[in-house]
């Protein structure tokens, strides 16, 4: 048979467990991917998963936010208050690329060899193209 204070030390022992298992918080489902998109596109996906969309750096400024690629994505969860009859926040904070042309060498911008800087670099190289095309035309 335990004695009293045996049962007393059990019981605090078991009470602390249980504290503490309620203390730690929720894990909630992983964010999006979202990284490529346009900061439109990945702050609605964000905010239907349940996620709150926080810019936290941006390079270039050519652009608007909305228009910008998302370059990195990182989820930041933090717990409500202790004491508190609080949420957790669950946030994914953004860093954007607002470049909108083609790295040179006077000019910062996209690199020639990542998708988005191939992808102005053939839209350059249409349009250089239509203009050739188009003058040629012109003068025959």
């Amino acid at each position: 048979m335990m004695s009293a204070r045996a049962v007393v030390l059990w019981t605090a022992a078991a009470a602390t467990a249980t504290a503490m298992a309620a203390a730690v918080p929720a894990h909630a489902a992983s964010p999006p991917s979202v990284t490529g998109q346009t900061y439109s596109a990945a702050s609605s996906k964000l905010s239907d998963a349940g996620f709150k969309p926080v810019v936290s750096t941006t390079v270039g400024d050519q652009k608007a936010w909305p228009d910008c690629l998302v370059s990195n994505a990182t989820e930041q969860t933090m717990p409500p208050p202790p004491n508190s009859s609080g949420s957790p926040t669950n946030e994914v904070r953004v860093s954007l690329n607002c470049y909108s042309a083609e790295a040179s060498a006077t000019g910062a911008g996209y690199s020639a060899a990542s998708p988005e800087g191939r992808v102005i670099a053939a839209e350059k190289a249409k349009e250089a193209a239509d203009a050739k095309a188009a003058a040629a035309k012109k003068g025959s």
